[in-house]
């Protein structure tokens, strides 16, 4: 039968296709917790941290996963999305559902024995992201939040993995702030090129896409933007975390965040990119140079060690 569990090397290929490796960029805020608490010549926090992050891309690919199952109708009439494994017919739904049943099993097995605190967090993550499959995508506003709600949880995360042999370590309230502003302006730029693109070809595949407007979204992008600066420049500056770092320099680090941005924002208005974050992210030379510029100065400022 056609959707006999099969896991010949085609539909094996097929199913690591649907879990979207490309799009587990975003789940490296999971070192966040490692790098902003100074441990990471830590080799047990280096290892939880990895691991956490491995649980994340699972969990991510798994909601990937049942996201293509949800919108195998509307996939099917995207120029893009109709290539993927499951909208092409390549993997039978029967099969992946059950690949990824068997999937989100062991990554919720290995939540668990990373502690109960980061099992929460990674359930909560799995319901957020099942919910906005289900209900959050359809509405203007609240599906970028859905998305930026995502992130937050993964910066919850990267802390609640470390906690269990660290237990002073915490997150900064401004850095959530500045996880969800960055988020959200990330989310709006994502909208914009659809929107575009539905203007260009009429692929309309996202029922929010109904309320949104280009000057609306060029407005939200702009505010998110100033926004997620304004609390990454404060949460530098704050007073808890100078006397944390023992230094005022992390402020420093900022123009790396100001040029990925001001990168990116071109990319999305110049270019009209922005549809695939992860792209840009892994594609543009520049966005990677300030990433890794970014990433040297703060632990040039920070150190490596408490």
């Amino acid at each position: 039968m056609k959707d006999r569990f099969d896991l010949s090397p085609n539909i094996f290929n097929a199913f690591l296709t649907t879990l979207r490796p490309r799009q587990w960029t975003k789940n490296l805020i999971l070192f966040a917790g490692l790098i902003f608490s100074q441990n990471l010549q830590h080799t047990q926090l280096g290892l939880r941290a990895a691991a956490g992050f491995a649980i994340f891309c699972l969990l991510s690919g798994v909601v990937y996963l049942f996201n293509d199952i949800a919108d195998i109708d509307l996939d099917r009439r995207h120029p893009v999305k109709k290539t993927r494994p499951i909208a092409a017919g390549v993997i039978p739904i029967p099969v992946a559902a059950r690949l990824g049943a068997a999937a989100l099993i062991v990554a919720l097995a290995c939540a668990w024995l990373m502690g109960r605190p980061f099992f929460l967090v990674s359930a909560a993550f799995l319901v957020l992201n099942l919910g906005y499959t289900k209900l959050l995508k359809r509405f203007i506003i609240l599906d970028v939040f859905g998305i930026s709600l995502g992130f937050i949880l993964r910066a919850v995360a990267s802390v609640e993995v470390l906690r269990p042999a660290a237990p002073g370590i915490g997150l900064s309230k401004w850095l959530v702030l500045c996880t969800l502003f960055l988020s959200l302006f990330l989310g709006f730029c994502k909208r914009r090129s659809e929107l575009v693109m539905v203007f260009s070809n009429g692929s309309d595949t996202r029922p929010s896409l109904h309320h949104y407007n280009e000057p609306l979204l060029n407005l939200l992008i702009g505010t998110s933007t100033g926004l997620a600066l304004m609390s990454y420049v404060m949460y530098t500056v704050w007073p808890t975390t100078v006397s944390h770092f023992g230094t005022a320099n992390l402020v420093l680090t900022s123009p790396f965040v100001f040029l990925g941005i001001g990168r990116y924002l071109m990319l999305v208005f110049r270019e009209g990119q922005g549809g695939r974050p992860h792209e840009i992210l892994l594609g543009d030379m520049l966005i990677k140079i300030s990433v890794v510029c970014w990433i040297v100065a703060v632990c040039a400022v920070i150190g490596f060690s408490g």
